[in-house]
């Protein structure tokens, strides 16, 4: 057995296993992947708090307001890390007492997590938490530097406002002073409701053709009665998932769907009393060819142009796949005027027996009723003297009543998805309008995952480009909120560990002309002056960008790259490192400008060359090369530069140049014995559950997933304290390196 082939083999074993197993896509990948380091960003932490997941900005005040268990923190908009006030709303011992009783985790289900945080007309703000089970409101102000909560009785019960089970999902919004929620009712979590909390206070039917084992996601207010020519009223919309009716399916099969209720709904005379007279419900749609069964929605934001029709406002949405299904999650769009379409001229699904115990939904063809069921008040309806919905016929309220939902589902714009990615998770997403050098207005989407990183991608003629993918958290946890402020260019995001402030625009990290304009960010371009990626302002005329096709020809002639001299011995090896500059690109070697195929002497790394068992034909001048492809074209660069020597003489650690000492025969039998040992021991240890199987994450409960956390003394991620070692970073195994540019691997390698 040849001793530089078994040490190969057994070093080679488990990375072999690992690449196996875990194989990359090539769906939606990010051009560039920025793992955690502190200063990406300003982080909020306090000790022995958690769960930071509610935010509400005041821009005016210049502050965040951020909802944990038990606290809430008045934060620097600028600065999150400037705690300037806190308040604390903690839960009496007697409750905490019967929750317990209740069967629920004293230290996990007994406090207060802040769910709900709204502003009001008159600046203070409308604050809920559960309160152990027992969901209580308050309202609260901001008065010379203090949090105050005001202990106001009259709007003190929180159920129907606010969640019982602080992991229950929910939402809420408020307009005109008016709290809209849906959530459950009751501490079980069965009773499912859409109500609005005011004077006249409305709510949902407690029946599964409204709301079938619902998980609430979001809701947003359309202001479709602003220059309307027919009279019609501002809409509330509602976004959720729910176990579907009007499917044969033998497993529960959640769809998503939106929900539509009318802010002047004052419920029925009669029929409907108190319930809503408008509520109606589709099914969403978003489509990916290679899945068979619906996505399901996980959260919505809503992005109006200004001095443009609220018909053109569009919703964007991600979407992750049912349970037990490939790992893999989407971005939709949705034009409000498709979705009002179906609402307003869409045809309703009947309930129709078919047994004793069960029903089928079909399309309803008969005769609909004047006012149209489910319709807010319009100059049709005053046509008939029907002013409010008090005034409508019995006939029209139980035809409502009865058909909820309608027949055809919300296409998306383009019919399908604008990006789909493999892999964790997306959680969250904000989306804002950037203008651009070329005076054009692109939509960035900032996207939280599951495994705490940020996605940021721009939406150009329909097709989404990830720009970068940041690690937010030191940990791999779920973003639960994100809220993004143009007026100080910052994005806030929350977890169950903290809260994360990163500016909008990251342009420092690209270092090159090229770099920057393939990036296609809209926020950067090159400045020829100073020859750095920065952010595009009104008024500067010398940058340089191409958002639309990534045309990196704008850019000028790069300079050469300085060769660095390096050496190797006989029969020796050496690496030479070449990182490709990003994610998109292809790396390529040449030696003496002739391409470099792999073969026994040359093997390809992801970040760099191995020369092995180097003879006289292996010195010369080597380079690295990178090729990018963007829609202007393939873009070529030179990545590394080397020039290698050839040392006279043979390595003096090879068994030839040894005097004395243990003959090669036995050195190679002793090796081979080794590798045998060895690779039983790994065995036994894998059969044994001693080593984790490789791409099996570990789910603790808490939401992380790596292969441990822990971490050696003395170590740091990031820092090289040894020359060269392993550690432990973000719960995954690192290779520290150090900033030699050289490595030789003789007869006897570092193993």
């Amino acid at each position: 057995m040849d001793l530089l082939l078994s040490l190969r083999l057994l070093w080679l074993m488990p990375l072999a296993w690992t690449l196996g197993g875990c194989s990359p896509s090539m769906e939606g990948i990010s051009r560039k992947t920025i793992p955690y380091h502190k200063d990406h960003g300003q982080l909020f932490h306090e000790a022995g708090v958690w769960n930071y997941s509610t935010m509400l900005l005041r821009e005016e005040l210049g502050l965040l307001l951020l909802g944990a268990r038990d606290t809430i923190y008045a934060l620097d908009l600028d600065n999150i890390s400037d705690k300037k006030a806190s308040v604390k709303w903690e839960v009496p011992e007697a409750k905490q007492t019967e929750c317990k009783n209740k069967g629920k985790d004293a230290e996990i289900h007994c406090k207060n997590y802040i769910r709900v945080l709204h502003t009001l007309s008159d600046g203070r703000m409308y604050v809920c938490g559960t309160n152990a089970f027992d969901p209580e409101c308050d309202l609260m102000s901001y008065k010379d530097g203090n949090l105050i909560l005001e202990k106001e009785v009259s709007i003190g019960d929180g159920k129907g406002k606010c969640p019982f089970d602080p992991f229950q999902t929910y939402a809420s919004i408020m307009v005109d002073d008016n709290l809209y929620s849906a959530t459950s009712m009751n501490f079980l979590g069965s009773e499912p409701v859409v109500m609005r909390s005011s004077s006249i206070s409305i709510r949902t039917e407690f029946k599964s053709y409204w709301l079938n084992e619902p998980n609430f996601i979001s809701m947003a207010q359309v202001p479709e009665s602003k220059d309307n020519s027919e009279g019609d009223d501002d809409k509330v919309y509602l976004f959720f998932n729910e176990a579907a009716l009007e499917y044969d399916s033998y497993s529960k099969l959640m769809v998503s769907r939106v929900a539509r209720v009318c802010k002047g709904d004052l419920g029925g005379q009669r029929t409907l009393q108190k319930k809503w007279t408008s509520f109606l419900k589709a099914r969403l749609d978003c489509p990916v060819l290679e899945s068979k069964l619906p996505f399901t929605i996980q959260d919505t934001f809503l992005l109006c142009e200004p001095q443009v029709s609220w018909k053109e406002c569009l919703f964007y949405a991600v979407f992750t796949q049912q349970p037990h299904s490939p790992a893999l999650t989407a971005v939709c769009s949705y034009r409000v005027a498709d979705i009002s379409a179906v609402f307003s001229k869409g045809k309703y699904k009947n309930p129709l027996p078919v047994e004793t115990s069960y029903v089928k939904w079909v399309m309803y063809s008969g005769d609909v009723p004047s006012p149209r069921p489910g319709a807010c008040i319009d100059n049709e309806a005053r046509k008939q003297g029907i002013n409010q919905t008090l005034d409508l016929p019995d006939r029209t309220l139980q035809f409502v009543k009865d058909r909820p939902l309608m027949d055809q589902a919300v296409p998306p714009i383009g019919v399908g998805p604008l990006l789909v990615q493999r892999g964790a998770a997306f959680s969250r997403i904000v989306v804002t309008r950037v203008a651009a050098f070329d005076d054009q207005k692109y939509h960035v989407a900032f996207i939280g995952t599951e495994s705490g990183t940020l996605v940021k991608a721009v939406n150009y003629d329909g097709k989404m480009f990830i720009i970068e993918e940041v690690q937010l958290f030191p940990s791999r946890e779920p973003i639960k909120v994100l809220k993004l402020s143009e007026a100080k260019g910052y994005l806030y995001a929350g977890s169950a560990s903290g809260a994360v402030q990163m500016p909008l625009a990251t342009c420092g990290r690209s270092l090159s002309c090229m770099d920057c304009v393939l990036a296609r960010d809209p926020y950067c371009g090159w400045d020829q002056t100073t020859s750095k990626c920065i952010a595009h302002l009104h008024g500067q005329s010398e940058l340089i960008q191409s958002v639309k096709n990534g045309d990196a020809s704008l850019c000028p002639a790069a300079g050469t790259v300085t060769p660095v001299n390096e050496s190797i011995w006989l029969r020796s090896n050496l690496r030479l490192p070449c990182r490709p500059p990003s994610n998109l690109a292809a790396v390529s070697w040449q030696r003496d400008t002739i391409p470099l195929a792999p073969s026994d002497h040359y093997q390809v790394l992801p970040d760099g060359l191995l020369i092995s068992n180097a003879s006289a034909l292996h010195a010369g001048h080597y380079r690295c090369l990178s090729l990018e492809r963007s829609t202007a074209g393939d873009y070529t660069s030179v990545v590394a530069d080397y020039q290698v020597g050839l040392v006279a003489g043979e390595w003096p650690l090879s068994p030839e140049a040894r005097q004395d000492g243990p003959s090669v025969a036995g050195l190679q039998v002793t090796v081979g014995i080794l590798v045998v040992l060895l690779a039983g021991l790994l065995t036994w240890n894998l059969l044994k559950g001693h080593l984790p199987l490789p791409c099996k994450r570990k789910d603790d409960g808490s939401g992380e997933s790596g292969y441990g956390s822990a971490q050696p003394a003395g170590l740091e991620a990031g820092k090289n304290h040894s020359g060269r070692g392993t550690g432990v970073r973000n719960g995954e195994n690192v290779v520290l390196q150090t900033d030699e540019p050289k490595q030789f691997i003789g007869d006897e390698s570092e193993i």
